[in-house]
């Protein structure tokens, strides 16, 4: 692997600052399950990585919802394989995709009015709606 992963044209991810451990998976493997710890857990420390802008790290922290700690740490566990190998793969690729959702910038909102005659319009339709319904009120005048 590369010491470093493309995430974007301009953002570039350190491998040193992934943090992978490997531990026993509850996935498919029979026996091998038991023996062999393919399940890997990937740890990215957000807050302060290096290689992410501020805003890119906060919206990262968000996005990843409960998978981040209180310390701004991200924790992904892959064990959909049977090797270690694979389960590493999926992690980065994982991390990767992430990182990517959270470095586009969200649109800012534009306030917007409606025009005059829209206003116009809405309140016409209210009064009209409302005599409608008076008409269909019974008076008790109409009773006796």
């Amino acid at each position: 692997m590369p010491p470093f992963i493309a995430v974007t044209p301009t953002l570039n991810l350190d491998e040193a600052e992934l943090d992978m451990s490997f531990i026993r998976s509850s996935g498919p493997g029979g026996q091998n399950v038991n023996k062999v710890a393919t399940a890997v857990q990937l740890r990215f420390d957000a807050r302060r990585s290096p290689s992410l802008p501020n805003a890119v790290a906060i919206r990262l922290i968000q996005l990843a919802g409960k998978r981040a700690t209180n310390e701004g740490e991200i924790v992904i566990t892959a064990n959909q394989h049977r090797t270690q190998e694979m389960n590493r793969k999926d992690a980065i690729d994982r991390i990767v995709e992430l990182i990517r959702q959270a470095s586009i910038a969200p649109k800012k909102r534009v306030k917007t009015k409606p025009s005059k005659s829209s206003r116009v319009q809405r309140t016409d339709a209210k009064t009209k709606r409302g005599a409608t319904k008076s008409q269909r009120r019974v008076s008790s005048r109409d009773w006796d």
